[in-house]
């Protein structure tokens, strides 16, 4: 952590909030700072689901660098959230394009990390789960010790052979032709996966929002412009009417970069409930 910046919190300001983050192995400040307020629980799939989204933007709105992954936009700043945010995460839920582009493996924590994902009442590794229709995955993905969650239609016509490959019970069957997303999250949290982080893609971010069921959304904005046909952090959503409002939860920053945390709410949905 020692070229992480230390994070100033902006907001939420009072006595009990301390005013800077400095970088820790352990990021036991940072993480209880994101955890001292649950979100609201998703209405969709039970009363103890948390649903947090987290993305990053440039400041002209664009979801990834020319590159077309995040790599290139994000930074030691965005990063420290990234992996508090995972500390706490029972399951990170990913599109099977963002998994390609970003090259995923296998999720795991440094000592440090994972001893206060233990203190925080966490015992198992993170899973990881990927949304595909096609079930096109990386082999060193599905190869590995722990293979991902595989979340995925009837009409896969690679269903048994993901099956045959990472075992039936890594295989969830969320939908006939399409994936359905309640399906999926009720299907996590059947598995004890109640604490659901999505990476996106924006694609699969759109969809969550569209059906209402994302509580939380970690947004950072790096100072850069990238100009293009980048996606959005909702990308190929239709428009949302009525428009989803959000309150702001809290806001870092470090180097420019501003890390914000709001809590989404669903139309018709109140904090009373």
């Amino acid at each position: 952590m020692t070229d992480a910046p230390p994070l100033d919190v902006l907001l939420p300001r009072s006595d009990r909030t301390r005013v800077r983050l400095e970088p820790r192995a352990d990021e036991a400040e940072l993480v209880a700072l994101i955890d001292e307020r649950p979100a609201e629980r998703t209405q969709h799939t039970g009363p103890t689901l948390v649903v947090r989204a987290n993305m990053i933007t440039t400041l002209d709105g664009a979801a990834t660098g020319p590159d077309h992954v995040t790599g290139s936009i994000n930074g030691p700043a965005d990063l420290r959230v990234f992996e508090a945010l995972r500390v706490l995460a029972d399951v990170v839920l990913v599109g099977a394009g963002t998994v390609r582009q970003e090259r995923y493996n296998t999720l795991t924590l440094p000592e440090p990390l994972a001893a206060t994902r233990r203190a925080h009442g966490r015992e198992a590794p993170i899973e990881l789960a990927v949304v595909t229709r096609s079930g096109d995955l990386p082999d060193p993905l599905l190869d590995a010790d722990r293979p991902p969650l595989v979340v995925t239609t009837a009409a896969n016509p690679r269903l048994d052979a993901l099956r045959e490959r990472v075992g039936t019970d890594r295989v969830v069957v969320a939908g006939d032709v399409e994936v359905d997303l309640v399906v999926t999250l009720r299907a996590l949290v059947d598995r004890g996966l109640t604490n659901v982080l999505t990476e996106g893609g924006p694609s699969l971010l759109a969809e969550l929002v569209a059906r209402d069921l994302v509580d939380e959304l970690f947004l950072s904005w790096s100072p850069v412009l990238t100009g293009g046909p980048a996606p959005r952090v909702l990308d190929g959503a239709p428009w949302l009417n009525p428009p989803r409002e959000a309150a702001l939860l809290h806001l870092l920053h470090a180097d420019g970069v501003l890390l914000g945390r709001w809590g989404v709410r669903a139309p018709g949905r109140h904090e009373s409930n």
